[in-house]
């Protein structure tokens, strides 16, 4: 793990603390968001696509956050399935990414903004 990384303590009762890297928060992010049907991908770079294809693969492409004070801002890049309603799907995100990182990690996620970056067609 990177020096720079920051580290969030999420408790500090028992017999120790526990922190948790934004990395991860970023990872619980992306996870979620690409659990939801009609997300085809994260990020907008082709090139992302192409390394993770061949298992170079970075969870949290696509993944922005701001912490501060146990409160969490998210920004997610996302293409979007073709044929899905865009405004449902991006609803369906935000409401999966907001319960799973206040469930895992106990911070309170204030807002989720989804972008569109472009819409992915299935191959036959």
């Amino acid at each position: 793990m990177d020096n720079n990384e920051k580290k969030y303590n999420v408790t500090e009762e028992g017999i120790g603390s526990v922190q948790i890297a934004d990395e991860v928060v970023a990872v619980i992010v992306a996870i979620a968001a690409t659990e939801v049907e009609g997300v085809a991908a994260m990020g907008e770079n082709i090139t992302n696509e192409i390394m993770s294809k061949v298992g170079i693969k970075n969870l949290a492409k696509g993944v922005k956050l701001s912490i501060d004070n146990m409160k969490v801002s998210v920004e997610v890049k996302l293409t979007v399935e073709y044929g899905y309603n865009i405004p449902a799907t991006c609803a369906k995100v935000q409401e999966k990414v907001k319960n799973t990182v206040e469930n895992m990690t106990g911070l309170t996620v204030t807002d989720v903004d989804v972008r569109i970056t472009g819409v992915g067609v299935k191959k036959a």
